[in-house]
């Protein structure tokens, strides 16, 4: 055990985990959006708090940003801020989903100019890439259908696959297309990417660029995320995740909230299959809105779940678990999980804290440092940032 927690300490400080910056702005519900003093009121604002769950977690060096929440007029200035506070610019998110314009899809419309315009959207998104150094295009597409019969299904996936390479050739060389899927939302009937069999062929069909992003809040009741996990490695095709959690949609609740052991299991594959490593490809990213607890709290609690899940599985036995699956010990091999999983990793995580100069407890250091009740007392007037702002 004690070569396996030494490895681990290895393996957990080379973890970094994106941000999204959407999760500092308030969110809600349909039915309200809740407000809460000292949330951030433009980009740079959402940086400061970024970097706030950067400065106690250290593992939280990237924030995702998403166009055209995050507009400003110099990018290259919104790159440098976020230099001054020690993070960097992670994915830029399109949004396909707040025009008029789009009504009866984006990429997917049967009308030739709103196609163009969705497309050139990304061409913006492209730019902004360039200005701050983001590698990553995340595109989640929102399209689809409510009734039968309302759209040709196989002409959507047609123009789908032309929207997509147009955009996929805007990428430079250094740049990859993520490919984000999900079961239903905001439209009931046949959604235009509605698994990851389908963003994994438009993947292949684009090229070595192009990625999948699997969200563990899209999926269907009961599905197996994990086998989804194992099945885009083998095929090198698993770009990212949006880390959240669920109870009964896409609640983006606090990943790990919801059912923990998923999480593990989850991270059980990823560290199996050497995905956990900075060079595999796979960026961890965190996709969640808090809707009734305060922002920066939440994505330090978020952190420090996804790092627990990863630290027990980093201490998986995988010589005891291999020689039990060899030889058909279902429960051995079952017991072998477990034991991991029901390891107390906090002491693991305090010392590996405590070698990088950090506090043991994220969450509780933060809670001291009165940065949440000085932004209250600072940042008085003007719009808060939120959804489309």
């Amino acid at each position: 055990m004690t070569d396996l927690r030494t490895a681990a300490l290895d393996a957990l400080a080379t973890q970094t985990i994106e941000l999204p910056s959407w999760a500092f702005g308030n969110s809600g519900t349909r039915f309200k959006v809740f407000g809460r003093p000292g949330v951030a009121r433009d980009p740079y604002e959402k940086l400061e708090d970024a970097a706030q769950v950067h400065r106690y977690t250290g593992v939280a060096p990237r924030v995702s940003l998403h166009i055209p929440w995050d507009l400003v007029d110099d990018y290259g200035k919104l790159a440098a801020h976020a230099a001054d506070l020690g993070v960097g610019i992670g994915a830029i998110n399109s949004n396909l989903f707040q025009d008029d314009a789009y009504r009866l899809g984006s990429l997917t419309h049967a009308d030739p100019a709103v196609r163009r315009r969705a497309i050139d959207h990304h061409a913006q998104c492209v730019e902004v890439m360039h200005a701050t150094g983001s590698t990553d295009l995340k595109v989640w597409l929102p399209d689809g259908t409510n009734y039968p019969g309302q759209d040709d299904l196989r002409a959507r996936q047609d123009r789908l696959a032309d929207s997509l390479q147009r955009i996929y050739a805007m990428l430079g060389p250094d740049m990859r297309m993520l490919l984000e899927y999900k079961f239903f939302e905001p439209y009931f009937y046949a959604m235009d990417i509605p698994d990851w069999g389908t963003s994994l062929l438009h993947c292949l069909a684009l090229g070595d660029q192009a990625t999948v992003v699997l969200d563990t809040g899209h999926h269907a009741p009961g599905t197996n995320i994990e086998f989804i996990v194992v099945q885009l490695l083998r095929a090198g095709r698993l770009g990212a995740f949006d880390f959240n959690s669920r109870n009964y949609a896409d609640d983006d609740l606090i990943v790990g909230s919801a059912d923990p052991f998923q999480l593990f299991r989850i991270m059980n594959e990823i560290v199996g299959n050497d995905a956990l490593r900075p060079g595999s490809g796979v960026n961890f990213m965190l996709d969640q809105c808090h809707n009734i607890e305060p922002k920066i709290p939440g994505q330090i609690r978020s952190v420090m779940n996804v790092q627990e899940a990863t630290a027990k599985a980093l201490l998986i036995d995988r010589t005891a678990l291999a020689e039990a699956q060899q030889s058909g010990d279902v429960l051995g091999a079952n017991a072998v999980l477990m034991d991991a999983y029901g390891t107390d990793v906090r002491p693991l995580l305090a010392l590996l804290r405590e070698q990088r100069g950090l506090d043991t407890d994220p969450y509780a250091a933060y809670a001291r440092s009165g940065y949440q009740e000085r932004i209250a007392r600072e940042r008085v007037g003007g719009q808060q940032a939120g959804w489309g702002a």
